[in-house]
């Protein structure tokens, strides 16, 4: 059998492998140049970008909040103040399974309703990463006990010490100062997120929401370290929030309880204005609320039974509240008859106690049966005689009406410093044009005349004539805050990973690569404290002259018969008075009485009543303070509304305090 040997072939064998050897041999070259391109490229090219990423896994920039302004009363009393408390964070992104950490906590605490529903849709809440989102305030003793003895459960949780506003008085200051309230989704696209990452509340009412930016400060810093679970390991560097600036107000807390206690839980209105100033002393729409609970989160029974409540409490009748001024509106409407010449105070007309126009058969009453006989202007005032402002009325004309009340302010904002004020109604022409598309009739003059029919005022807008009368026509600014104190000024807040928005995370990085991420601008920033006053605004309106300047003391020597006089409406509260008064009482109608009905408020509806009113100012010969008194449903001015007035005028001029000073209301 024959066998067949293979002979090697060595020459091409060798070339083979040599052929193999250098194919490798590019191959190891080529994937080294790879390598090492791609090193180039992260380590030289995107340094800035992965370096940034690599210090935000070490070190995270977190914000100091800033503590919110105080509020004080004229007298240096503390009217809102920054309460310490412990509240319950949950870190999201340490949340595994929300409805998990809700059983564990429903086992520890009482979590509401909302605050349930806060924690199962923590997923889905926004902000920066690792930054603890606040679900329940006002932990006690207790629960922050089981909760740091479940720690080993509950990861995902955090005790945070916050400082948590209160109102030592709230009832008495709710309608000025408001309340803070939690930020929810829609003020987040009206606040400036930078300054206000870490903070929790804002203003949402009143005093709180119109010096938002003064009150609340400017944000800090401080730059920590943290291990590889986010837990933080020591703070690398700090710069110190500023705290928000301090107001005082005008408002005197006594002045304010004297009116509140006095108007007795009825509903209604107190504006009391300091003329030297425009500052408002008091302040009180009634029936008032407690904003405490607001602050954390009212709970939905207590905020439907407060919206519900026929007493509206939440409703702010001093700046929201129009009502018809009544025979308060008489002084003006006379002023302007004496300006247009319509009237004198020597003019005399007979009051047979109704009035008609020419061919009308319709007869606009008097208040009082019978009339008041021969009546002059200042006889008209005192007694206010509606048929005399009738004919004033009807001869002046809505369009010389309008024009000279609008002097006053009437339909007009007063531009105090509180927002949310509505405009009153001072109709015209024009407006009834507008509103209804009908023509203006002489008898709606007539019933605009005595401050009926369409004329409708604020309590503030007419506490802002009231005062300009006082005045002698000067204008006046009303105002609530009369000083700011600044604890530091304005800086440029530094531009730091981490505070831009992360939907983005390597858009970020690569916008912060061309700056320093790590470097603080440490520059010390002014902390000197100073007293700033606010300056003198520019009045809403001009001054109001008169033809003969002497018409101003004749005026006032009539309204002070209101009070003084033995046929004054309102003589009832000079008994005892250590001061002389100017006023004017008011009544305003609710419901339309038929032309041959009379009215008898027993038989009415408690919530028909007319609405009892007073205005005034003292003393008489230099005055110093105006105050106007609204109560709703209450009837006469002068046996209702007049008395309140006066024991606010005497808790100003006298000091007057009845009862004991104020003390503040004990936390629940």
């Amino acid at each position: 059998m024959t066998k067949f040997v293979t002979l090697q072939d060595l020459y091409r064998e060798t070339a083979l492998f040599r052929r193999r050897v250098w194919v490798l041999v590019a191959g190891v070259l080529l994937l080294a140049l790879v390598l090492l391109a791609r090193l180039l490229f992260l380590q030289v090219l995107q340094f800035d970008y992965h370096s940034t990423l690599s210090e935000r896994n070490r070190i995270r920039l977190e914000p100091l909040p800033p503590n919110r302004g105080l509020i004080r009363d004229a007298k240096g009393r503390l009217l809102a103040e920054n309460r310490p408390t412990h509240s319950l964070s949950l870190i999201k992104e340490h949340i595994k399974d929300p409805a998990r950490t809700l059983r564990i906590l429903n086992t520890l605490l009482v979590l509401s309703p909302d605050e349930q529903a806060q924690l199962l849709n923590i997923k889905r809440a926004g902000g920066r990463p690792f930054q603890p989102i606040a679900i329940h305030f006002n932990l006690t003793e207790v629960e922050i006990a089981r909760l740091a003895v479940n720690r080993y459960r509950l990861p995902e949780v955090v005790v945070q010490a916050d400082l948590v506003r209160y109102y030592p008085y709230p009832e008495l200051t709710a309608h000025v100062l408001g309340y803070v309230g939690r930020i929810n989704e829609q003020d987040v696209l009206n606040i400036d997120q930078a300054n206000y990452v870490g903070t929790n509340h804002l203003g949402k009412l009143g005093l709180e929401r119109f010096y938002e930016t003064q009150l609340h400060g400017e944000v800090g810093y401080q730059k920590v370290e943290t291990n590889a679970r986010g837990r933080e390991l020591r703070v690398l560097q700090q710069i110190d929030p500023i705290p928000g600036e301090e107001l005082t107000l005008y408002l005197d807390l006594d002045m304010q309880r004297v009116a509140s206690e006095a108007m007795a839980g009825r509903c209604g209105a107190v504006v009391a204005i300091e003329l030297a100033t425009g500052g408002v002393k008091a302040m009180v729409s009634s029936p008032s609320f407690d904003g405490n609970p607001f602050v954390t989160g009212i709970d939905s029974a207590s905020y439907r039974a407060l919206n519900e409540s026929e007493d509206r409490p939440l409703f702010n009748r001093v700046l929201k509240g129009q009502y018809p001024p009544g025979s308060t509106l008489k002084p003006f409407v006379a002023l302007a008859g004496l300006f247009y010449g319509k009237t004198t105070w020597q003019q005399v007309i007979s009051d047979p106690g109704f009035f008609q126009l020419d061919g009308d058969e319709h007869k606009y009453r008097d208040w009082k049966k019978g009339g008041h006989g021969s009546v002059d202007l200042k006889k008209a005032i005192t007694q206010s005689c509606d048929i005399f402002f009738y004919r004033l009325a009807n001869n002046l004309g809505i369009d010389k009406y309008h024009d000279f009340l609008q002097q006053f302010g009437f339909g007009l904002a007063t531009q105090i410093d509180i927002g949310g004020e509505r405009l009153g109604l001072l109709p015209s022409r024009a407006w009834k044009q507008k509103r209804f598309d009908q023509p203006w009739y002489p008898g709606e003059t007539l019933v605009v005349g005595i401050g009926q029919g369409y004329m409708l005022v604020t309590p503030m807008q007419l506490a802002v004539a009231v005062a300009q009368l006082a005045k002698k026509g000067q204008p006046i600014q009303p105002r609530l805050v009369k000083s700011m104190t600044q604890l530091g000024q304005h800086r440029a807040l530094p531009d730091l990973p981490g505070f831009a928005s992360e939907q983005n995370t390597e858009k970020n990085a690569n916008d912060d690569a061309t700056a320093n991420p790590i470097s603080l601008n440490t520059t010390d920033v002014s902390r000197t404290a100073k007293e700033e006053v606010l300056a003198e605004q520019a009045p809403v309106r001009s001054l109001v002259k008169l033809n003969d300047p002497e018409d101003w003391t004749l005026m006032f020597d009539a309204m002070h018969e209101v009070v003084h006089g033995a046929g004054g409406t309102a003589k009832r509260i000079s008994k005892d008075i250590a001061y002389q008064m100017a006023g004017k009482t008011g009544t305003s109608q609710v419901l339309g009485i038929k032309q041959d009905e009379k009215y008898d408020a027993k038989k009415i509806a408690e919530i028909h009543r007319d609405h009892a009113l007073f205005v005034g100012f003292a003393p008489v010969e230099n005055p110093q303070i105006a105050v106007v008194v609204l109560v709703e449903n209450g009837g006469h001015g002068g046996a209702t509304a007049a008395p309140i007035a006066r024991e606010v005028l005497d808790a100003y001029l006298l000091q007057d305090y009845a009862v004991s000073p104020v003390e503040p209301e004990l936390a629940h």
